[in-house]
């Protein structure tokens, strides 16, 4: 059986619709074989914006910290090529914030681009770093995440 026909198909993000942005420089090893910035390399770009965020408000300690995130959930939509040496502007938003998780929205941008060349997003919950359990998220934590809401 064919599965029906998506409801919309996601459109480009301008700038003005991510409070935050990040930039991230290419490099010569992200590219593939067919010229331009291999898939993966968007997810890390997600991951390397979200948790640079973090850890310059002071919410995140990677080594110490007594709760962590953990990704249970990523998505992303491709809208134009990226490649080596390109600038990429990586734009954060929280679209939505729970009592241990966080949907965060990330879109990608070239340097002068006004759309996103890619959107996408992945989804924390936080917990315990000893027991990997759900935990609500710390107060100063959900302080820096409402900046991006």
């Amino acid at each position: 059986m064919n599965a029906p026909p998506p409801t919309h198909r996601p459109q480009p993000q301008p700038r003005a619709s991510y409070p935050v942005f990040r930039t991230i420089g290419t490099r010569w090893m992200d590219n593939d074989i067919y010229g331009h910035v291999n898939n993966v390399v968007y997810y890390s770009w997600f991951d390397t914006a979200v948790n640079g965020y973090l850890i310059e408000q002071g919410v995140l300690d990677i080594h110490q910290g007594e709760v962590i995130g953990l990704v249970i959930e990523t998505q992303c939509n491709y809208f134009e090529s990226l490649a080596f040496p390109q600038t990429v502007h990586a734009g954060l938003r929280v679209g939505h914030l729970g009592r241990s998780s966080v949907r965060y929205e990330v879109g990608l941008f070239s340097a002068d681009g006004e759309l996103t060349a890619a959107a996408g997003h992945f989804v924390h919950v936080y917990v315990d770093r000893q027991t990997r359990r759900p935990v609500p998220l710390p107060q100063p934590l959900r302080q820096a995440l409402l900046r991006l809401c």
